[in-house]
């Protein structure tokens, strides 16, 4: 798995390390049981600090994907599964993702065509 991070990007680096691990988690190209690098070695293959990677890292674990071992690194998980909670959230994100949306002028239309088109990208 490669990752990269875009320094100049308005995503906090630990979230594009975040979104990245669990995009290679739907794609299968990671799966349950393989290890990831140990933090300090992906800080120093990527050139950032290994506090930014353990913020990733304990944000995926706290998230259901991974589990850490200490000195030992980390191993990918089944997942999280969702509940009425996560439903709840998803619901809530959407709602933001929406409003901003339709305050920048989008339509329901064109917002319709954007989830189409993000949801046949995974299928």
């Amino acid at each position: 798995m490669l990752l990269s991070i875009a320094p100049d990007s308005d995503t906090p680096i630990y979230l594009q390390l975040r979104h990245q691990i669990v995009d290679a988690l739907v794609s299968g190209e990671l799966r349950e049981g393989d290890q990831l690098p140990s933090v300090r070695q992906l800080a120093v293959e990527l050139g950032i600090n290994l506090h930014t990677v353990n913020k990733a890292y304990k944000v995926l674990e706290d998230e259901g994907y991974l589990r850490i071992y200490g000195r030992r690194g980390a191993r990918i998980t089944s997942g999280p599964t969702y509940n009425d909670d996560y439903l709840q959230q998803l619901a809530d994100g959407l709602e933001r993702l929406f409003t901003d949306a339709r305050s920048h002028g989008i339509d329901a239309g064109q917002l319709r065509q954007i989830v189409d088109e993000t949801i046949n990208k995974g299928a």
